[in-house]
């Protein structure tokens, strides 16, 4: 399970990333069941959008190198800047082009990965505790 996203150094992010790609899944099977397609493709999107904003932070945090309050605080910035931009983003994307996108799914998908993306302050860092 460790060779899974190896770009990602940070332990609790990569974690995280994998919890909000197995609740987006089950969102677009159930999805698929009971709102047919759309509703699917809508919850694909809505989780997508936090998974791939997760994966740009992830990254920006796993590449930083210094150790100083500074560079740290400067690093976290960043990576929340860039996750913010993309969310932003995508979801004006999405709004603007899919006009079948069911909302309900897609918010929803989309604000429950979005506090999934907050439970990495519970996870540890060392592997023998979660």
């Amino acid at each position: 399970m460790e060779g899974e996203l190896p770009w990602i150094k940070n332990r609790p992010l990569r974690i995280i990333i994998r919890w909000q790609m197995l609740f987006t899944l089950s969102m677009v099977l159930g999805c698929c069941l009971l709102a047919g397609f759309h509703g699917a493709i809508s919850a694909l999107l809505g989780g997508l959008v936090n998974v791939m904003s997760s994966a740009a932070f992830a990254v920006v945090v796993s590449k930083h190198k210094g150790f100083t309050a500074s560079c740290v605080l400067r690093t976290a910035l960043r990576a929340e800047a860039i996750k913010i931009i993309i969310i932003v983003l995508f979801l004006w994307l999405i709004l603007a082009k899919y006009k079948e996108v069911d909302m309900l799914i897609f918010i929803g998908t989309f604000t429950v990965a979005v506090m999934i993306n907050g439970m990495a302050l519970l996870i540890s860092e060392d592997a023998k505790t979660i």
